[in-house]
């Protein structure tokens, strides 16, 4: 558990980098719902035009990112639609990762049921849409708001290892959805793993 616990002490960019082909598990009363992760979002904090702490902003909503490294940061957009993210930096610098991409590994007729329901008719083109963004991969694996501050790998939260990526299957460009950034709109800490088709 401690070796586990000991991914997560590592700056935020190359954790971001090494978060990709991990897979994400949460154990539920329908068993484990877990994919394999294909595309993160590396936030610096204060510094960073683009992250919830930019300036040293303290909330209620950030309070987590200023403790250790290796919880869970949960948020809405839109008011309906949950993001995961991972606490990365060390105590006192407000830093996360956003994870915006899954490729289903295991308990997938659940998280189809958890996206559409019993109307779904587990097609292909279900499973290419299912958890390919940060609210959809939420909605499957059924995480919300009560896991916000979970400890991940000592909860019912874990990433584990899953597949080793060379360095050269993995892409980097600038965030989505962060008009509001500024000069930093255009900084490639938005990593995925080349080819993927679930990438959103």
């Amino acid at each position: 558990m401690d070796n586990m616990k000991a991914i997560f002490n590592k700056e935020t960019l190359e954790l971001a980098k090494e978060l990709l082909g991990m897979e994400l598990v949460h154990d539920t009363a329908y068993g484990e719902l877990a994919g394999k992760i294909v595309e993160v979002e590396a936030y610096k904090g204060p510094e960073d035009k683009a992250a919830h702490s930019f300036g040293g902003r303290r909330t209620t909503r950030t309070e987590v990112m200023y403790g250790e490294p290796g919880h869970v940061y949960m948020f809405l957009i839109y008011g309906m639609h949950h993001c995961f993210n991972v606490v990365s930096g060390p105590i006192g610098k407000p830093e996360a990762i956003l994870v915006r991409a899954i490729e289903p590994t295991n308990g997938i007729a659940q998280m189809l049921l958890n996206r559409y329901g019993e109307r779904s008719k587990y097609t292909k083109v279900h499973h290419r849409n299912l958890t390919n963004g940060p609210g959809k991969l939420c909605r499957a694996l059924g995480l919300n708001m009560g896991h916000y501050g979970l400890p991940i790998n000592q909860s019912e939260i874990q990433i584990r290892p899953y597949e080793n990526l060379k360095e050269s299957n993995i892409v980097a460009g600038p965030r989505v959805n962060i008009d509001y950034a500024e000069e930093h709109v255009d900084l490639p800490w938005r990593f995925s793993i080349r080819g993927n088709p679930y990438v959103s």
